[in-house]
């Protein structure tokens, strides 16, 4: 059941009528947010939190914890927390600023703007757009994290790396997967159009603009400020994750962008003013502000990232007002951002470790309160037992970054992965098992809950045996039946 929120001392609303609370009277106090999140940090096992919840131009936060667990530097309401993928509504910020200027046209080939760009597929070389790669309908693999070192020249090498690096999925257009390496290729298109590097013109073009004190794009810039150290699961706690940052060629996908939970949501109160600033100059023209929020393509999932994409933002379809947002993830650090333009509200979740779902309650309070939105809960295994063909979905699917072997146990299905290829150069390749059951005939849910969720599993193709099993983003099978994975064995 939801808490309610103690209000800040109350205030007789501009309508006169007393009985309706204003927003300003539902905005929670700093002691409450701060009593709350440490509650949930404890049970998470998060090292240290913030949160900023702002409706109109009135921001309330709060932070809990420490910054690094081996110094037990205390967290605060102005450290730097790492974003993750956030950072790709940034990057689409760029593109679009560029469609303001007349030189992307969303619906042109990138050979448009980058005449030499090769992926592992010709065809879709030529056909892919900036639009698809806004909206991860690229299809080429996005889990490529090789590090190109970090130069100026990191993302120029990335691109050329894609000529031989992953493989095409799906046709360009036709199937929603999630790309970091597409929004890495948008990132060395800023570049090339802008003549600054992605990460000069994102302080050029956003942060200057909005006035932002408290960014940064590398442990350079981190270390004038508090910064977060992210940290991994470990079977005595949290531990110290071994690196700050992902490697530069990953910049605009969200791989080292760090800020506040305020100055996050400064960003955000741009895009809730469709692209005014307070000043009355512009980030974004209304039609490009708008159009980020337009759905392009619907998600394939268990709904936690919405049921369609825009350019950019997620696009949440719950009962009340529109949300739009975006989940952020790095190596120990996660970030959640949560808008609703029509009530100017916003809402920014910050950690440094796992497991920011077990938080997941208290943004849908605040969301219910503030941002007239019913959450709905998150997915959970059915009530009563639901069938699925073993082996259509028993076998090996694999990514650059992770495998994934779904076996049948005497106690039913299991999903085991594992990391792989320059992540687990980084954190080393654990794995985990999990006990699945049967959501419906082509989805599996975890029985327990991981992180705070049920993590699921959906499978595609039309064969006896599944194509793909897509987790946000899709996984080719390698090995299908037992007896084919002891075949391939022999062999």
């Amino acid at each position: 059941m939801a808490r309610s929120i103690p209000p800040q001392a109350a205030a007789t609303p501009a309508s006169g009528r007393s009985d309706v609370p204003s927003p300003a009277e539902s905005m929670p106090t700093p002691e409450y947010l701060e009593a709350r999140l440490a509650e949930l940090a404890e049970q998470a096992g998060i090292p240290g939190a913030s949160i900023a919840v702002r409706v109109g131009d009135r921001t309330v936060a709060a932070a809990v914890g420490v910054l690094d667990t081996e110094f037990d530097h205390p967290a605060t309401t102005d450290s730097l927390f790492q974003v993750g993928s956030i950072t790709k509504v940034w990057t689409t910020t760029l593109v679009m600023q560029l469609v303001d200027e007349g030189l992307i046209d969303l619906d042109a080939p990138v050979r448009t703007y980058l005449p030499d760009l090769r992926l592992v597929d010709e065809d879709a070389s030529a056909l892919v757009t900036i639009r698809h790669l806004l909206c991860h309908t690229g299809g080429f693999e996005g889990e490529l994290y090789d590090d190109f070192g970090p130069g100026h020249d990191a993302l120029e090498l990335m691109t050329a790396g894609l000529a031989t690096r992953g493989e095409q999925l799906f046709p360009p257009g036709s199937t929603f997967s999630y790309c970091n390496s597409g929004f890495d290729l948008l990132g060395r298109v800023v570049e090339v159009l802008t003549g600054r590097t992605w990460e000069t013109a994102l302080r050029e073009r956003i942060v200057a603009p909005l006035g932002l004190t408290h960014v940064a794009n590398d442990a350079a810039e981190s270390i004038l400020h508090r910064t977060a150290i992210g940290h991994l699961g470990g079977a005595d706690g949290p531990v110290k994750a071994p690196i700050h940052h992902m490697s530069r060629a990953g910049g605009p996908s969200g791989g080292m962008l760090a800020m506040s939970a305020s100055d996050l949501l400064e960003f955000a109160a741009a895009h809730v003013r469709r692209g005014l600033l307070p000043d009355g100059t512009r980030l974004l023209s209304e039609a490009s502000a708008l159009a980020m929020r337009e759905p392009q393509v619907e998600i394939i999932g268990d709904g936690r990232l919405g049921r369609s994409w825009g350019l950019g933002w997620n696009l949440y379809d719950w009962p009340g007002e529109a949300v739009i947002g975006h989940d952020g993830g790095t190596i120990g650090h996660s970030a959640m951002l949560r808008v609703v333009p029509s009530r100017e509200f916003s809402i920014a979740l910050l950690t440094n470790g796992g497991a920011l779902y077990l938080a997941y309650d208290l943004v849908r309070e605040l969301l219910g309160s503030l941002g007239g939105v019913e959450v709905p809960d998150l997915p959970a295994p059915p009530a009563e037992p639901v069938s699925i063909d073993a082996d259509y979905v028993v076998g090996t699917y694999a990514s650059p970054a992770l495998i994934v072997d779904v076996a049948e146990t005497e106690d039913g299905l299991t999903v085991t992965s594992r990391v792989h290829g320059p992540i687990a150069e980084i954190v080393g390749e654990g794995s985990g098992t999990s006990r699945v059951v049967a959501a419906d005939a082509r989805t599996l849910i975890t029985a327990e809950r991981e992180g705070g969720r049920h993590p699921m599993y959906v499978f595609l193709g039309d064969g006896a045996q599944a194509e793909f099993l897509h987790v946000g983003r899709a996984m080719r099978r390698v090995r299908g039946t037992d007896a084919e994975r002891g075949a391939a064995a022999s062999a």
